[in-house]
């Protein structure tokens, strides 16, 4: 059975079965970018600095557990997904903000 195959495509794209060691910390650290921007895409709001550190640490360690998933599951194609999604709502919502501010003034 080889491992290649099964891997998903960000695992299989850092080569994580080659090098290990170095290859899990980008695989680590893309779901965690991509974990920061839904989180301030989708969630986020306005928290003092400690409470901000708190969700942080906690999304931190999250991503360690997503991290050993994302070898075999499509844990960071979601993340790209759900970060695309969010992209196009919040842009479409800034364009029907600025189109309703237009229609209002005189």
């Amino acid at each position: 059975m080889d491992v290649r195959e099964h891997l998903s495509f960000f695992a299989a794209l850092f080569k994580v079965d080659e090098k290990p060691e170095v290859n899990m910390w980008f695989l680590y650290f893309t779901i965690f970018a991509l974990s920061v921007v839904v989180y301030k895409l989708g969630f986020a709001r306005k928290l003092p600095v400690l409470k901000s550190v708190v969700i942080y640490t906690f999304l931190a360690l999250g991503c360690t557990v997503l991290t050993f998933l994302g070898i075999f599951l499509p844990v960071t194609e979601g993340l790209v997904v759900a970060a695309l999604v969010l992209i196009i709502y919040k842009v479409r919502l800034h364009q029907s903000k600025k189109q309703e501010a237009n229609a209002d003034s005189p």
